[in-house]
């Protein structure tokens, strides 16, 4: 089994499209005006839960009783089309690509699907994992990872990990997997290669021993 794993937000589509902007100000609209969270203090909490949890939603669960669900619908009502378009060479590149493909995201499934329709890519991946795969619980943590795993029935030799975040990508190569960064950020021992764009990405792996 060959599988490749690829990361959804900044991973498929390059930060300058600045979709994620649009999903952060649906985050502190969340904490202020559903939770109730006064304005000053978000963003302070939200550095404090990414730290402890992984994830905003971590410690709102934790500390507000925060129906995962809810928020998880709130904060991706955004408008994917308006800052994504569909992407013809990411697309030749992956589907160029032997083995399973699939996606692995903290985000939810369907803004995940969204993400995908709107670079002409949702018939290119086998299968959406996101952040319910292990009960809420986020990349870096090893517990997703593992639950991705069980689901492919595959061991982590047999995966190459495609990610933005050097975190994820160090648990990713602590559990066997190849890793791949994506970006522009410093490189560390346990990335294995780097590309400027997922196209490269994918024409990497193609071209892989």
């Amino acid at each position: 089994m060959n599988v490749s794993i690829f990361d959804l937000d900044n991973t498929l589509y390059a930060p300058e499209r600045e979709l994620f902007s649009l999903i952060d100000v649906r985050i502190n609209r969340y904490m202020c005006e559903v939770v109730g969270i006064p304005a000053a203090q978000v963003d302070g909490l939200r550095r404090d839960y990414w730290q402890k949890y992984g994830v905003t939603l971590g410690g709102l669960m934790r500390h507000y009783q925060v129906d995962p669900e809810d928020y998880l619908e709130y904060v991706h009502d955004v408008d994917v089309q308006a800052r994504l378009c569909p992407d013809p060479a990411l697309r030749a590149a992956l589907s160029a690509l032997d083995g399973l493909k699939v996606v692995f995201t903290n985000g939810s499934r369907g803004h995940a699907e969204r993400v995908l329709e709107a670079l002409g890519l949702g018939d290119q991946f086998s299968a959406i994992f996101d952040i319910r795969v292990a009960d809420y619980r986020p990349k870096p943590y090893a517990d997703p990872y593992h639950a991705v795993l069980r689901h492919l029935g595959a061991q982590g030799s047999q995966c190459v990990m495609v990610e933005d975040s050097l975190p994820n990508l160090k648990t990713a190569k602590e559990l066997g997997m190849s890793t791949v960064l994506v970006g522009s950020g410093e490189a560390a021992p346990y990335v294995d290669a780097r590309a400027s764009c997922a196209e490269q990405a994918a024409n990497w792996l193609r071209s892989r021993p």
